[in-house]
């Protein structure tokens, strides 16, 4: 377990790394293409200063900016007893500072976790996850999402997804604009290479590394919240459930679909799609932890 959550972080740190060297990589096309060697140097200066900027701005504002974009309200101690309560006795058990707790008012059962580090993070659930779940269900799902936030998943996710959605803000910019551009010559070589590149991280490169950080860390968040319950049946029968949704949040953002325990988008499709899930597939999930179950029973 440990061996597993160690090989993680130094590959959550290579990923980010490979982040970089994308946007440094675009910089010096773009500049290149604008004004040759000089241009290109220049161009990765920026590209590369602008990359360092977007993590920094996810590790210290990330965290708000995704509760804000979701509809994620604080949850009132009195009106939420019972989720106050299992976040605190998780919290205890696993020697962790206490979370904040928010709530999405969503019909759609689901819960993430956000955050730059135990000492800052959260974890929220929607309204349609509290009423489908009994006590020993919702211990499940949020063990899940603590685990989340000891193994430090959430950094290394709100980290690129910040990314992801910094590149698709300067993309659909660029595209949005270029109809009114008169560019000619190297200008419009220029402005047509910023919306290509930009594009491919947002929709490319960005989801492959999503696709790379997110499956192992559910799985191995799936049998840490069951480590910590002792209780395999509670997220079972948590994830049976959530399986037969097949409807996202009213809110729902693709970027912060990698961060949920489960992304409704992924329950159907072809095999090739099924390729690039950010989520095994729950089946799988559910399959690996009925095998602890029965360990367990022996």
């Amino acid at each position: 377990m440990y061996h597993q959550i160690a090989r993680n972080k130094r590959n959550s740190i290579l990923v980010v790394i490979g982040f970089l060297v994308v946007w440094l990589a675009v910089g010096l096309i773009i500049g290149w293409l604008a004004d040759g060697q000089v241009g290109a140097i220049g161009g990765a200066i920026i590209l590369g200063l602008l990359g360092v900027l977007a993590a920094l701005y996810a590790y210290y504002f990330g965290s708000a900016t995704v509760l804000s974009a979701m509809g994620a309200q604080p949850a009132d101690p009195r009106q939420y007893q019972q989720l106050h309560n299992i976040v605190q006795a998780l919290a205890i058990g696993d020697g962790l500072p206490l979370p904040k707790v928010y709530v999405i008012n969503d019909a759609s059962p689901n819960a993430f976790a956000t955050g730059r580090d135990p000492n800052h993070a959260s974890v929220t659930v929607t309204t349609g996850l509290l009423q489908m779940m009994n006590r020993e269900e919702l211990e499940g799902v949020l063990a899940h999402e603590m685990s989340h936030i000891k193994n430090f998943d959430v950094r290394l996710l709100l980290v690129v997804v910040t990314m992801i959605g910094l590149a698709a803000v300067i993309a659909s910019m660029f595209w949005h604009s270029v109809g009114r551009m008169r560019l000619r010559g190297n200008g419009a070589i220029v402005v047509l290479a910023i919306g290509i590149l930009f594009t491919l991280i947002a929709f490319v490169v960005g989801p492959l590394m999503q696709f790379a950080l997110s499956r192992q860390r559910e799985s191995l968040a799936d049998v840490s919240g069951v480590e910590l319950t002792r209780n395999p049946t509670g997220l079972i029968s948590a994830l049976q459930k959530i399986a037969q949704n097949d409807r996202p949040p009213e809110r729902f953002n693709h970027a912060v679909a990698a961060m949920m325990i489960d992304n409704p988008d992924e329950h159907h499709g072809s095999f090739f799609s099924r390729l690039f899930d950010t989520h095994p597939p729950i089946a799988e999930r559910i399959a690996a932890l009925q095998r602890i179950a029965s360990v367990q029973q022996v």
